[in-house]
């Protein structure tokens, strides 16, 4: 057994002719909690994809659980899968569909279980993070961070080995945000999974993450620790932690000269 559970190896994916990635290299070891940080637009949620097998990349490769994801068939595709829970933007719950018939989905369509297993475990499932009062609700009738609770109950459903959460913290209030902090950090200790979390909220991440990679102009800009960037000294790690407008970042987006473009080039 290897001891990273999903590497990706010199990856360079784009669209059309804009590389995303340029040659990217990440570990995840197992047992841990690693996030994905950077900018909007920087590709981190497209990793997850990658890593998902939803996009093939234009070099290098993604291994999860030492196989290459790119080059499974349909079969080896589905049981890459099966190892993977993910946790959408906005959660992604079925409106249709109860709270528990919600979290109940994935067994009912990808197991053989009888339906008083299933019942048992929608509601230890929903017990974990602390909604099993609510198994009757419907979405609309859920908070943002209920929601967002649903849906991870639904992605921790058939015992992933891997959770992948995409922005888990948009939109969430601060008690829900550091409610959804506490359970990523417990579930993957009580589960012994892998959690990738993709993010741009620093201080959350920060409290509960084992290590963290920063994403700039398709590279790995820096990676370390919290306390490791906590205190790096390169500039665009430290505009980024700590929120600066001004830095390698900048607030314009590359364009010719303003004069020109208002009045023509012969004015």
């Amino acid at each position: 057994m290897t001891q990273n559970i999903v590497e990706i190896d010199k990856l360079s994916f784009g669209y059309n002719r804009k590389l995303l990635h340029k040659g990217i290299t990440m570990s995840f070891p197992r047992g841990k909690v690693v996030a994905i940080m950077g900018g909007s637009g920087t590709g981190k949620t497209t990793l997850l994809r990658l890593i998902g097998g939803q996009f093939k990349p234009k070099a290098g490769e993604v291994r999860v659980d030492g196989q290459v994801v790119h080059k499974q068939d349909r079969e080896g595709m589905y049981q890459l899968r099966r190892k993977m829970g993910m946790l959408f933007q906005q959660g992604a719950l079925f409106t249709d569909l109860s709270v528990f018939d919600n979290v109940a989905f994935p067994m009912r369509e990808l197991t053989d279980l009888p339906e008083t297993m299933i019942r048992d475990l929608v509601l230890m499932k929903l017990n974990a993070v602390g909604l099993r009062g609510a198994h009757d609700m419907m979405p609309t009738e859920l908070s943002g961070g209920m929601a967002r609770r649903v849906a991870l109950a639904r992605a921790i459903a058939l015992d992933p080995d891997i959770i992948l959460y995409d922005e888990p913290f948009a939109g969430l209030d601060p008690i829900s945000m550091a409610v959804t902090c506490d359970l990523i950090r417990t579930l993957n200790d009580a589960l012994g999974v892998t959690s990738i979390v993709v993010t741009h909220d620093v201080e959350e991440t920060f409290s509960f993450a084992d290590y963290i990679y920063f994403v700039a102009d398709g590279v790995v800009a820096a990676e370390g620790t919290p306390d490791d960037l906590r205190n790096s000294t390169l500039p665009f790690v430290h505009q980024f932690v700590h929120g600066e407008k001004d830095g390698p970042v900048p607030f314009h987006y590359a364009a010719g000269d303003y004069k020109d473009q208002l009045l023509g080039p012969d004015a």
